[in-house]
């Protein structure tokens, strides 16, 4: 095959130098593949599990699944990766069909419409894409200004501009993700603690910190279920979104600092309680004595060697 017959089988505006037909090809057939194994699952005769469901049943096993893809790429295990992926792509090609045997929209229909979006927020990649009429003049150089860019196209050619600026952070996110886009979207407008000097936020997360304390003396009791009175729910929260607006401020990403800390977490009580087994002792709900303590030192050296 010579470099034009090549060319030819590359949809216009994509680069032929990375664009490989084979390649295409390949991936074409993959995904086609597991399409027709989700519609197989979900057509009479198929699968009863999988008849029954619905975008609302399978909703928390699309969450479940991306989570568990972000934690095998923290882990740095490509094979892992590989799998967990797969099973976010499945999650997500099963509820699109969904809508599809609804009448609502078909699975072709979504990739395209992303395909399309993607295309016009970058119209320094495709001048003559529809978000040309928003681009940043001189092109966008920079990531920063791509973003700028993205955002200039949303208002504008995609018709935007009435809303507010955080209708664009999906209610649907996990809270504490949720609450770095809020932040960062206010930011944009100005409404934001000065770069560089976080004396005001240290002072705000001191006074929030000041009401959840007295919240607690004031609202001490808990409810029959061991829930906290709305008043301490509510401070404890003001502090909450205080400490992720001191992460966005610090270049920490909230969500990985939380996974990590929850992935030492594990290892470290892991290992007590490994230990402990060994010794053949046993936990007592409140008598966490001077032995496990030393243990879980012990882990946590294990860690700054390892």
């Amino acid at each position: 095959m010579n470099n034009n017959e090549t060319n030819e089988q590359i949809p216009a505006g994509l680069n032929p130098s990375v664009c490989d037909p084979a390649e295409r090809a390949e991936t074409e057939k993959a995904f086609g593949r597991l399409y027709d194994i989700v519609k197989t699952l979900r057509a009479p005769g198929g699968c009863p599990w999988d008849r029954e469901q619905t975008p609302e049943t399978m909703r928390t096993d699309l969450v479940e699944e991306a989570f568990e893809a972000v934690d095998a790429i923290n882990e740095k295990q490509p094979a892992h990766v590989c799998e967990e992926m797969g099973d976010v792509f499945l999650n997500a090609s099963m509820i699109a069909y969904m809508y599809e045997q609804n009448g609502d929209f078909t699975l072709a229909k979504s990739l395209n419409e992303v395909s399309d979006k993607i295309i016009r927020r970058h119209p320094h990649v495709w001048p003559e894409s529809e978000g040309k009429q928003n681009a940043l003049e001189g092109g966008a150089k920079t990531a920063d200004q791509v973003l700028t860019q993205w955002d200039a196209i949303k208002r504008g050619v995609e018709g935007r501009a009435g809303k507010s600026v955080l209708d664009e952070v999906s209610k649907g996110l996990p809270p504490l993700m949720q609450a770095y886009k809020l932040g960062k979207k206010a930011a944009k407008k100005g409404f934001d603690w000065n770069e560089g000097d976080l004396k005001g936020l240290w002072e705000k997360i001191d006074e929030e910190k000041a009401e959840l304390i007295e919240a607690c003396q004031k609202f001490p009791k808990k409810d029959s279920n061991g829930k906290a009175a709305p008043e301490v729910e509510e401070e404890f929260g003001d502090v909450l979104f205080c400490l992720v607006n001191l992460a966005r401020h610090l270049g920490v990403d909230p969500v990985i600092a939380m996974e990590r800390a929850n992935a030492k977490f594990r290892h470290r009580f892991g290992y007590v309680e490994a230990k402990m087994a060994e010794s053949g002792k046993e936990f007592v709900r409140g008598q966490w004595g001077e032995f496990e303590d030393n243990l879980w030192k012990e882990a946590k050296n294990l860690e700054h060697h390892s």
